[in-house]
């Protein structure tokens, strides 16, 4: 590790001030106890390794990384990704790997996203409070999943509930609300320094909170007039993925046919007949219908 002058520059850490952690183990064979393994020698029980110059063993876990990411992208890649909490030292040491062997930098930009938080804890396996992504779909739709998402920076933890996603879903009823006031075409020109604040605001590390606020705040003013023209928010939701807000705002309402299936479905819901519940809601959704559950019962919406 002390041979690379930069190590450390990511995690902003001291080289001198870091713990040893697994280091420890075997320092006695490491000219330096902090150095990390790159090829570690096969256990008892374990059945992934390889012969080498070395002996028989395999991969350590951070150099598995850099060289699945050298084979498939090469070196000096535009973004590398992960969770926060993978940093230090498993980020560092890729990178570092990756300097010493290659002579660059693996990646241009690291991104590091916080967690999703259930309650104090953060979602994981191990915990044991993992909601599946197709339950949460199910329950509330692609749009408010995405708003959801959008509403913390990607740095920070998520507080993953009810309450944050009725929240989301709220807002994304209020932007089909508002879309339908709208008009198609050009927006007014003194409403162009939001747009420009909404555009600012995601260039500063993609600050998503701040910018929902500017695009509310564009939502609210056009609200006090009549006819504005959607040109505006259709951009700025397009960069969130969510344009199609604005199309479902713009669209018909469920027909009568649909309203059929969906209180079909409910009639089979109440009787546990949960096959037939799947095929209504299949069939609502080759009409391009989803069906929201919610407290107040079942409603339509496009996903």
């Amino acid at each position: 590790m002390r041979s690379d002058a930069q190590y450390g520059c990511l995690s902003h850490r001291a080289i001198d001030a870091m713990d040893q952690g697994e280091g420890v183990e075997g320092a006695a064979l490491k000219d330096d106890p902090l150095d990390f393994a790159l090829w570690k020698a096969t256990k008892a029980g374990e059945d992934t390794s390889w012969d080498t110059p070395w002996g028989r063993g395999r991969p350590g876990w951070h150099i598995e990384c850099s060289a699945m990411a050298e084979e498939l992208l090469g070196v000096g890649i535009d973004i590398h990704g992960g969770g926060n909490d993978l940093i230090f030292p498993h980020h560092e040491n890729e990178a570092a790997q990756t300097r010493m062997a290659r002579g660059g930098e693996l990646a241009t930009i690291w991104m590091h996203n916080g967690m999703l938080q259930m309650g104090e804890e953060k979602m994981a396996k191990s915990v044991g409070n993992i909601a599946l992504l197709a339950d949460v779909l199910e329950r509330w739709g692609r749009d408010t999943i995405v708003l959801f998402f959008c509403t913390g920076h990607y740095h920070q933890p998520l507080r993953f509930s009810d309450e944050t996603l009725a929240a989301a879903d709220a807002s994304v009823r209020r932007i089909r609300e508002a879309g339908r006031r709208l008009a198609p075409g050009s927006s007014p020109e003194d409403l162009a320094p939001l747009r420009e604040r909404f555009f600012e605001a995601l260039a500063d590390d993609f600050h998503t909170p701040r910018a929902l606020a500017v695009m509310y705040e564009w939502v609210a003013e056009a609200n006090r007039r009549d006819g504005v023209g959607d040109a505006d928010l259709r951009e700025m939701l397009g960069v969130l993925g969510l344009e199609n807000l604005l199309d479902a705002a713009a669209g018909d309402a469920p027909d009568a046919e649909a309203i059929t299936l969906m209180q079909a479905r409910e009639d089979a819901r109440a009787t546990q007949d949960w096959a037939e519940a799947d095929r209504l809601r299949d069939a609502l959704a080759a009409l391009g219908w989803q069906v929201r559950d919610s407290a107040d019962g079942p409603s339509l919406v496009r996903p």
